[in-house]
């Protein structure tokens, strides 16, 4: 299983939010075996899904990181409000808080409001969802081969992840586009919607 360094810091971000976070009750702190449980989630994600598809080899994917929300959940103690709002969707804050932390040390920041008529770097890739009536997936279990022409079809993400990544090795160029997508997401550029076999973006 290859695990580019970007996942990696995402599960260490992801410490960093619940350090900092309302929802987690600061006394019981975070639990240092949490990155480590998280890992293993993650990379157990993406066997199984090697394992369906007979593979011998595949990289961790962004989807990937939702096998990491029990990794999360046991190990944080939630305080009143975190009990309302529900362990489920802490972590997924703190997973969306980290992706968001992270973004702007490799890419353009994404303004919350944005001047008219003024162009910015993001445009293309929000035009495509605009323009695409197509429903964009990624299911959690589809084949390497599927999973990059899926990415592949969006031509303004794959531009845009290959001019402010230079270099990137082809390993990791999916979960660079991937990651651009999460972020649009936080950022309310884009909408996701999670289903049981997948990730819909529009």
């Amino acid at each position: 299983i290859y695990v580019p360094n970007l996942a990696k810091d995402i599960i260490e971000q992801i410490s960093f939010e619940a350090r900092e976070s309302e929802y987690i009750d600061a006394k019981s702190g975070v639990s240092a075996r949490m990155t480590i449980s998280a890992m293993e989630n993650l990379i157990s994600a993406a066997e199984r899904r090697c394992l369906k598809n007979g593979l011998k080899k595949t990289s961790v994917r962004l989807s990937d990181f939702m096998g990491i929300i029990p990794a999360i959940t046991g190990k944080i103690e939630l305080v009143y409000e975190g009990e309302q709002e529900g362990a489920f969707n802490v972590a997924l804050t703190l997973l969306g808080n980290a992706i968001k932390s992270l973004y702007s040390d490799f890419f353009p920041k994404i303004e919350k409001i944005e001047k008219q008529g003024v162009e910015t770097p993001y445009d293309e890739i929000v035009s495509w969802f605009f323009n695409n009536s197509e429903d964009f997936e990624i299911l959690d279990d589809i084949s390497e081969k599927n999973y990059r022409s899926i990415l592949e079809k969006v031509k303004p993400l794959s531009e845009f992840v290959l001019k402010h990544q230079l270099g990137v090795i082809p390993e990791e160029v999916c979960f660079w586009q991937e990651f651009v997508l999460w972020s649009l997401v936080e950022f309310k550029k884009l909408s996701k919607y999670r289903y049981a076999e997948g990730t819909q973006f529009k």
